[in-house]
């Protein structure tokens, strides 16, 4: 399991942080490899008050690029249109919103209705259940066509959602960094998403901790990323 941290990487485990040092001569990306290959999916890596867990790739490579292009193409994609201090803002990030029937789920001001699942997205939702243990019903998904677009600081705990219920994050295409920041102790957690891997956020993470994804000009490649929930309404 590996955690970045400025030019520090972290492996952590749910008793403990222990702190890599770094040479300057040696390769960082080498580092990273080496942690890819020993992650835990059973350790925690937030240090309290919440659980999220890295599955790393759990989707071999070539499949991974089938799902990527077949999201791009199949999804029914829209930007997403905002109020913002008076005025009207349509992202560049496009999103859409599936699920078991026709939910409703409103965040940011928004509300959107929930589409039928497409034959990917129940393959991938089965996927995730079986790994993770977890079941959902619905599904959010985001399409960033390059590191210029991100997401700001948030959580995912509006009243329509399970509480404390696992939310499964799934992502395609480019590398991004996901970082969690505790609320009260403006702590910070970072980790590097791979092509086709697997993060559950649990417990009373949405709670405590908000997440984001910064945008990154060095990445020029598209991502989606998929988050299943669990709606009460």
């Amino acid at each position: 399991m590996f955690l970045v941290a400025g030019t520090d990487i972290y492996v952590c485990n749910s008793f403990f942080f222990k702190q890599l040092k770094i040479s300057e001569k040696k390769s960082t990306e080498a580092h990273m490899n080496h942690l890819r290959s020993i992650y835990d999916k059973d350790i925690n890596l937030l240090p309290v008050d919440g659980v999220v867990n890295y599955y790393g790739r759990i989707i071999p490579g070539t499949e991974s690029d089938h799902y990527l292009a077949t999201l791009e193409r199949t999804i029914s994609w829209e930007h997403e249109k905002i109020h913002i201090f008076g005025k009207h803002i349509i992202t560049k990030r496009e999103v859409a919103w599936y699920g078991d029937r026709d939910f409703e789920y409103t965040y940011s001001g928004i509300t959107k209705t929930a589409l039928p699942w497409t034959t990917e997205l129940m393959m991938l939702k089965q996927l995730v259940e079986n790994l993770s243990g977890e079941t959902f019903n619905s599904c959010l998904l985001n399409f960033y066509h390059s590191g210029n677009e991100g997401m700001g600081w948030h959580s995912d705990a509006e009243p329509v959602l399970l509480k404390n219920g696992a939310i499964a994050s799934l992502s395609f295409g480019a590398e991004r960094k996901f970082i969690l920041k505790h609320k009260q102790h403006k702590q910070t957690i970072s980790v590097l998403l791979e092509h086709g891997s697997m993060l559950i956020m649990k417990g009373n993470t949405q709670q405590y901790w908000l997440h984001s994804l910064p945008p990154s000009k060095r990445i020029t490649m598209p991502r989606i990323n998929l988050t299943f929930r669990t709606i009460v309404a």
